[in-house]
């Protein structure tokens, strides 16, 4: 049940990165990075989708993803449909192998150690989603900042939770 709902949150906000993306006009303003700004959208859009791919796809269902981190920050304006595919990969990635996933899974030590510490595999997939929800939001801020567009992308709207029911 708990991968249900790591699940339903990945891919929320997976589509959520596909919409951030799409909302920037001009392609090339992803890949501004203003004054005191350390990434573009761009390069943490492949790196969130590369830390799925190869964290979940890779290290838990097997799908042979080779992962090349550098990349993710030193590419340069990389098409946006390029990068549009990679979080559509990562999206199944996930939906795939959680699928497969038992919650007894969630308490085995992850498959290799992550930042010279060993954890559970739940812990570490509670992690991951956090980790996407704090690059999604400079993703958001950035978009705001660069294109001048401060409206809003439907982000992390808990409607879109695999629980979700209209309230009575």
């Amino acid at each position: 049940m708990v991968l249900d709902y790591i699940s339903g949150i990945l891919t929320r906000d997976l589509q959520t990165l596909r919409n951030e993306l799409e909302a920037y006009k001009n392609e090339q303003d992803m890949w501004q990075v203003p004054p005191g700004i350390t990434n573009s959208a761009g390069n943490l859009a492949m790196h969130l989708a590369g830390n799925l791919l190869y964290f979940i796809g890779a290290q838990l269902g097997g799908t042979g993803y080779v992962r090349n981190r550098d990349a993710e920050f030193s590419r340069k304006d990389v098409p946006r449909k390029e990068i549009l595919e990679q979080i559509e990969a990562a999206s199944a990635a996930v939906e795939r192998t959680l699928a497969k996933m038992s919650d007894k899974d969630l308490i085995r030590p992850y498959r290799q150690p992550v930042g010279s510490v060993e954890l559970t595999t739940g812990d570490f997939l509670i992690h991951l989603a956090a980790h996407f929800t704090y690059h999604l939001g400079q993703i958001d801020y950035h978009r705001r900042i660069v294109t001048g567009d401060g409206g809003p992308v439907r982000a992390l709207a808990v409607a879109e939770l695999k629980s979700a029911k209209p309230a009575k």
